[in-house]
């Protein structure tokens, strides 16, 4: 069921521009072999983890309104699904307006896991407080360590941790696929512009990116 606390996510073409325009190199190469995910034994407490980044195979989005298709796939693709999306973005029902909500993603996740791992979180404040904030590296640390991606429905402008900016005042859908120091630093794939594929963000920033809409995790 949706809801309203979760804005329209809508990704301009202005939005596009911007992003690609104003920002400086990614903090991880677009084309740099990504890092594979450690193995883990079930007795090893998943906290122990102080980082873990999973092997995604990253596409950019065909068009300027598929940032919420291509950034399920790119989360699905550490899994090692490798799903069409156009056929993703006709389930969600995206159109040139984008993915309407993070509550559109999830039963696509679920579908394409074949089980309900995933589920939505909703950050309806304007910006996030520390519960939200310690729930959302939770969450991270969590879906990383079972080997899956979260999916972020993202608005505004924010600064990665080597100070680059990326802006998205229409909204957009990242991937979040690792973390280090412990879930304070989030990995994020980012379909919109190849050259920056790449980046990380504290969680704090990351969680004031998704306030007013939300995230799907397991």
């Amino acid at each position: 069921m949706r809801t309203d606390l979760i804005r329209k996510t809508v990704l301009t073409a202005a939005g596009i521009a911007a992003a690609s325009g104003g920002i400086a190199g990614p903090a991880i190469a677009a084309n740099a072999a990504p890092t594979e995910s450690k193995p883990t034994s079930q007795a090893q407490d998943r906290k122990s983890h102080s980082e873990r980044e999973l092997n995604v195979r990253y596409e950019a989005q065909p068009n300027f309104y598929y940032c919420g298709p291509a950034a399920t796939r790119n989360a699905l693709s550490v899994q090692g699904k490798d799903i069409n999306v156009d056929a993703m973005a006709k389930e969600m029902g995206t159109t040139e307006a984008g993915t309407n909500s993070i509550n559109d993603i999830t039963p696509v996740l679920n579908k394409e896991t074949g089980k309900n791992a995933y589920h939505s979180v909703e950050i309806s404040s304007p910006t996030a407080d520390d519960k939200q904030t310690d729930k959302l590296r939770d969450d991270i640390v969590r879906t990383i360590d079972d080997g899956h991606a979260v999916v972020a429905n993202i608005a505004g402008t924010s600064t990665d941790t080597d100070g680059n900016t990326h802006s998205y005042e229409g909204g957009h859908y990242i991937s979040v696929i690792g973390y280090r120091d412990n879930g304070n630093t989030a990995t994020i794939a980012d379909s919109a512009n190849p050259n920056t594929a790449s980046y990380r963000i504290t969680v704090e920033h990351l969680a004031d990116w998704i306030a007013t809409r939300g995230y799907s995790t397991n």
